[in-house]
């Protein structure tokens, strides 16, 4: 019997080694008690495998639309890169992924929530296509409900109508082998609250993902804070051009008070729950791009001034840090009510609002003492690949105990 002990003892290394070589690949991911959600378009040089997914619980691959009455992508060759997307799951088993339908200026759903035929038809296609390709839940990003924003389609029902797509989506939804996260993109604004019935929209969905940017957009006639987080109050911006510009918005039209008050993530979210909204459920935004206009003055190092006109439309981060940043002639000033940061360029009279990294980890902070569902973005592709990026700022203070 002693011969086979040193054949017995080889293989029960072998089997130990074998084992152990099988699970290196896979990193135990640190329990949040946020979610880190990432709205990504893909880009040509951008692959699935070198994304950061390891900072992410959840990633929004955008967009689909909504095409004669069904969820599809407008270029089929797109699913192709969800799939490389998908497969990611594989390094990376903690990571949920989603799909986006709709977007800005994305048309089509005030018909396909129209009627109980139109929305089975739209429901079922959303079935079909999240069960082929084994993805993790649904974004909604309808832009807005009852409100024809970028010339969308909208009706008076819509209300209602929003709440009967979400609860069939739901019931749908869960009739899937893997559960599904169901989700929706909603204003960082009132207004927006008044066209659907938040109370009950919420029972069927697990997050709303507030979209606390574009507060302000390129066409404002004054400079401002695009994604602010903390409580601007009207006193705060009292005496200053952006003032004097809203009274007279005020005077002219009464009913648009709520449209011209400063803007903020701190504020929603305080409104958000006030009319019923668990806190649990509500993802705040960050900005992963900025907003900057030209021809402002440099009084309050022009914050609040007017402007000539969008000097970019948008730039994303990545520009921002590399062009902006490291110019001399840009100044970073940080606004400690708005609790975000702004850069001033005297000598060419241009202002930039943005996120950075300061003011996402205190976003992700607010949301961790609120005890909110947790933190998004838009989007992941705007990020900088160099160090200290938004994404990890947000993920070392997502972490924290």
């Amino acid at each position: 019997m002693k011969r086979f002990r040193p054949h017995s003892t080889f293989l029960a290394l072998l089997l130990i080694s074998i084992c152990t070589i099988a699970f290196v690949p896979i990193k135990k991911q640190k329990e949040r008690p946020i979610v880190v959600m990432g709205y990504y378009v893909p880009e040509k040089d951008y692959r699935p495998d070198q994304l950061p997914l390891e900072q992410l619980t959840h990633i929004i691959f955008s967009f689909t639309k909504v095409i004669d009455g069904k969820m599809k992508f407008k270029d089929e060759q797109t699913g192709e890169k969800l799939r490389q997307l998908v497969a990611q799951r594989n390094q990376h088993p903690h990571l949920k992924v989603m799909i986006a339908c709709g977007g800005w200026g994305a048309d089509g759903f005030s018909d396909v929530s129209h009627t109980p035929e139109n929305r089975k038809k739209f429901v079922q296609s959303v079935v079909e296509f999240n069960k082929e390709y084994q993805l993790d839940g649904l974004d909604v990003d309808w832009e807005y409900p009852a409100i024809p924003a970028a010339g969308t389609g909208a009706r008076p029902d819509d209300k209602e109508n929003f709440t009967s797509l979400m609860k069939e989506l739901r019931e749908a939804l869960n009739t899937l082998d893997r559960e599904q996260t169901l989700t929706f993109a909603s204003a960082g604004w009132k207004r927006y609250y008044k066209n659907i019935e938040i109370e009950e929209v919420m029972k069927h969905v697990d997050y709303m993902n507030v979209m606390t940017y574009d507060q302000i957009g390129s066409n404002s006639p004054f400079t401002g804070h695009h994604t602010a987080l903390g409580m601007i109050q009207e006193k705060d911006v009292r005496d200053t051009p952006a003032w004097k510009y809203v009274e007279e918005k005020r005077k002219a039209s009464k009913e648009k008070r709520d449209a011209y008050e400063p803007q903020s993530a701190e504020k929603i979210v305080e409104f958000c729950i006030e009319n019923g909204v668990k806190p649990e459920q509500i993802v705040i935004g960050a900005a992963f791009y900025g907003r900057a206009w030209k021809g402002v003055p440099p009084k309050n190092n022009g914050l609040y001034q007017f402007n000539s006109g969008a000097h970019i439309g948008w730039s994303a981060y990545y520009q921002i840090r590399k062009e902006f940043e490291s110019d001399e002639n840009y100044k970073r000033f940080w606004d400690p009510i708005a609790k975000a940061p702004y850069i001033y360029n005297a000598k060419d009279s241009i202002f930039i609002s943005y996120d950075d990294s300061v003011s996402v980890r205190l976003k992700t902070e607010y949301a961790l003492k609120k005890k909110l569902g947790g933190i998004m973005f838009w989007q992941l592709g705007n990020d900088t690949k160099e160090e200290n990026s938004l994404l990890k700022a947000m993920y070392n203070a997502s972490i924290k105990n």
